[in-house]
């Protein structure tokens, strides 16, 4: 799909995400204080790393050793619906206006994982990232990583126009439905720590 339709949807829509974001920014401020933005830095295409911008979910709770608390711990009730809903991504959009990411691809992940990518996994940079992907409209963060990074190598190898709008007709499903945003016993999903079929 080409960085124009991104641009041109988005600007389509702006009358419902712009009015969204503005008042999900002020619902953050309000029920966790500031700052209302997390930034953390992802790999984008060809392991090019970015500042990915999200609303905060979590408080900054900690330990008496001054350190964070999980992220069960520190995830409330208005954060765990922010994520349940997707809001907490909207300002990934602003990333996407930058040409960070695009609407559709691999999700980017945190940047401590690429040493731990075997070669063929590590294919999923070789296209942007995206707010939504293959993988996350089939099963997101109720599947192993395993079967994850094989989603979004199925999506690097098979993209076109037609995979990228049947992606975005899916996602929509499934923010309705609110399915497969964590793992048992997780926020979200455990960390990766390597795969089983790395290279040796």
């Amino acid at each position: 799909m080409p960085r124009l339709f991104d641009i041109l949807l988005l600007l389509l829509l702006s009358p419902i995400w712009v009015p969204l974001l503005l008042v999900t920014a002020l619902l953050v401020r309000i029920n966790l204080g500031a700052p209302i933005i997390f930034h953390q830095q992802r790999p984008g295409k060809n392991e090019h790393i970015f500042s990915l911008l999200k609303f905060r979910s979590m408080t900054n709770a900690r330990n008496a050793q001054g350190n964070l608390l999980p992220d069960e711990d520190r995830l409330t009730r208005f954060g765990k619906f922010l994520r349940s809903s997707s809001l907490d991504e909207l300002p990934s959009l602003l990333n996407l206006l930058k040409g960070d990411i695009r609407l559709v691809g691999p999700r980017p992940l945190l940047t401590e994982y690429l040493p731990l990518y075997s070669s063929e996994q590590k294919r999923r940079h070789e296209v942007a990232p995206g707010i939504t992907g293959w993988a996350q409209v089939n099963g997101r963060n109720a599947i192993s990583w395993d079967e994850k990074f094989a989603l979004d190598i199925y999506y690097v190898e098979n993209r076109s126009l037609w995979l990228d709008l049947k992606i975005l007709v899916m996602t929509l499903a499934k923010l309705l439905s609110r399915s497969d945003i964590n793992a048992d016993g997780y926020a979200t999903m455990p960390r990766f720590t390597g795969s089983k079929n790395r290279d040796a």
